[in-house]
């Protein structure tokens, strides 16, 4: 039998590495020059997208990558993260599909699989969901998140958005910022413990 420690390590590794996945995919399309770091792509596709009309739909698609990527990755936000991946999973994965990309469907179908070991562990939150109030079954105790360590992890998600700005002038500043961003969300923690 897995321990409860072994578990809730296990899910933060996946969080973050889905996190990461996307939220680098999102910040390689926005940020100036595509520079900044991720493994999958496609980085030009709000270039792609401008030839039809729909750039602004191509920075939707980025600034979503980048909200639900940063919810997984920095741990504090991975059950609401990984409900709003199953659709854009599934529609990323439409799309290669109806576009004859090899692989990428398999990979899409892998990252799909981590996403619901995540929403499996969290099941007991859609009891009340799905009966569209309170039920008998118990929620699972969880780590108690304050106002102030929410408001630290906004901070350091607002950093995000600023260092795609600030990515067209200075380059290094703005992975600074971006990573001093990080850095404060995952520190929401601390706050919480501290509050």
């Amino acid at each position: 039998m897995i321990s409860s420690k072994t578990k809730k390590i296990v899910l933060n590794v996946i969080a973050v590495f889905l996190g990461f996945t996307f939220f680098g995919a999102g910040m390689a399309k926005l940020f100036a020059e595509h520079q900044y770091f991720g493994w999958i792509g496609p980085t030009w596709l709000i270039e792609q997208l401008e030839e039809y009309q729909l750039g602004f739909y191509g920075k939707f698609i980025a600034f979503s990558q980048i909200l639900i990527g940063y919810m997984l990755f920095t741990t504090r936000y991975k059950l609401l993260g990984s409900i709003m991946l199953v659709p854009m999973i599934l529609n990323i994965l439409i799309i290669t599909i109806s576009l004859n990309w090899k692989g990428t469907p398999f990979v899409l179908g892998f990252l799909l699989l981590l996403n619901l070991l995540i929403l499996w562990h969290y099941r007991d939150f859609f009891h009340p969901l799905l009966s569209e109030g309170k039920t008998s079954s118990e929620l699972k105790s969880r780590t108690k998140k304050t106002l102030k360590g929410h408001l630290v992890w906004g901070v350091g998600f607002a950093l995000q958005l600023v260092s795609i700005g600030v990515s067209y002038s200075n380059l290094s500043l703005a992975l600074g910022i971006s990573f001093a961003g990080l850095i404060l969300s995952f520190l929401s923690f601390k706050i919480d413990k501290t509050s």
